[in-house]
């Protein structure tokens, strides 16, 4: 199953730091593997990662598809990053889409 997990820059430094992404993290799952309901979760999960910042910064989701979706996901399944491309006002009613990135740009990112 995917899931969508909601974070944020200093949220994704921690799990690259640990080597996964704790069970204890929230995540979004995709009710079916259309492409209505991975938007759906998607965009939920942006929502649950806004929710997150206290000041300008940047929402991150994290997609991974899992076996397991209340276990740890090691960041070796991560298959996905959606990130913002600046830092937002969270407080914004109008926020823009998430970009997307490959996983070989978590550095950049966290650069």
């Amino acid at each position: 199953m995917r899931i969508y997990v909601p974070t944020t820059l200093a949220g994704l430094a921690a799990y690259v730091r640990s080597g996964a992404v704790p069970s204890t993290a929230e995540r979004i799952v995709a009710t079916d593997d259309t492409e209505e309901s991975e938007y759906e979760a998607l965009a939920e999960a942006a929502e649950a990662a806004a929710a997150l910042l206290d000041e300008a910064g940047r929402r991150v989701v994290l997609v991974a598809d899992v076996e397991d979706e209340d276990a740890a996901v090691p960041m070796e399944l991560i298959e996905a990053v959606h990130a913002d491309t600046d830092d937002i006002d969270p407080a914004d009613d109008d926020l823009p889409d998430l970009g997307w990135f490959a996983t070989q740009e978590i550095d950049d990112l966290l650069g």
